[in-house]
């Protein structure tokens, strides 16, 4: 009875402590993705910010948010908007939604006038920019996930990002030459070398 009674105290502690180390590698792996990163800490928690004030006043239009299919990315506190709207009046009102929001240095808007893409698209979008990223960061050891932001559009891959000249050159040759890209923009700044943080 009681080498069960030990054995179930071993079992017990040894699933505790497995927790607790998850829990540890989790934040250490969270807390190496904002090290590595070139933006500074604030301006990391502050995209996070924009990119909610944007989701918050984009579902605020019911009309515009029923009618159109958008994604928001935002790097270095400059938004990315892509994606479909039906109408001129439609693309200039999120314009005007990323001027409203406070600290954010420039906005890019990229949406196109059409019809929401299909789900296939949006599917095959999801694809490319896994494949995309899995070459970039397999072909370019000094690069951290964090550091580049991939983002696909109906075939066309958007690049935001700090990183050097020739890191964004070898980054768009990479996606370029990615099977299934149509076009490729690249959105890069370039810090100086003597900057640690941007």
């Amino acid at each position: 009875m009681k080498l069960l009674t030990n054995s179930i105290f071993i079992l017990f502690s040894l699933y505790i402590l497995s927790g607790c180390t998850a829990a540890v590698v989790g934040g250490a792996v969270a807390g190496t993705s904002v090290v590595l990163d070139k933006r500074t800490t604030g301006d990391y928690v502050e995209d996070q910010n924009i990119k909610a004030k944007f989701t918050r006043l984009y579902y605020q239009d019911k009309q515009l948010a029923e009618q159109t299919h958008i994604n928001i990315t935002s790097y270095n506190r400059q938004i990315l908007i892509t994606g479909e709207v039906p109408t001129e009046q439609d693309k200039q009102k999120l314009s005007h939604m990323a001027n409203q929001i406070k600290n954010v240095r420039n906005h890019f808007n990229e949406v196109s006038i059409n019809q929401p893409s299909s789900m296939s698209t949006r599917t095959n979008d999801s694809y490319l920019t896994s494949k995309i990223k899995t070459s970039i960061f397999t072909h370019m050891d000094e690069l951290d996930g964090a550091q580049v932001k991939v983002v696909t559009e109906s075939g066309s891959v958007f690049l935001m990002g700090l990183v050097t000249r020739e890191q964004g050159n070898q980054i768009t040759e990479i996606t370029r030459t990615t099977n299934g890209v149509k076009r490729v923009i690249k959105l890069f700044e370039y810090p100086s070398p003597h900057d640690k943080k941007i």
